[in-house]
């Protein structure tokens, strides 16, 4: 597990997702876009949704646990970053959402 550091707090995600994050974050930030990135909470944090307002100007930090960088997931990269366009934002999806959303919508392909 690792964490994305966001205005002096840590958010606990799952390093593959958090990769996968990091990238499309990444993306949006260099070309100076702010946007929200929400995701829900599990129960054992209480439940919930939480969200970020991410912005060229905030101090953001990845923290990952594992050593090895994990493969990248191009259909899951493809379904975030399209996802972070909406008016929603970047919301948190699986692997196995992105997988569906990308079918259910070729043009990314």
């Amino acid at each position: 597990m690792g964490y994305l550091v966001y205005g002096g707090q840590e958010f606990e995600f799952e390093d593959r997702l958090l990769m996968h994050l990091k990238f499309v974050i990444g993306q949006r930030l260099k070309k100076q876009e702010s946007f929200f990135m929400s995701w829900q909470r599990g129960a054992s944090d209480g439940a919930g949704r939480v969200s970020l307002w991410m912005s060229p100007y905030a101090t953001l930090a990845f923290s990952f646990s594992g050593s090895r960088e994990p493969a990248y997931n191009p259909h899951w990269l493809k379904a975030l970053l399209a996802i972070s366009h909406t008016p929603r934002g970047l919301v948190v999806i699986s692997e196995e959402e992105a997988e569906t959303y990308v079918k259910k919508n070729p043009d990314l392909m």
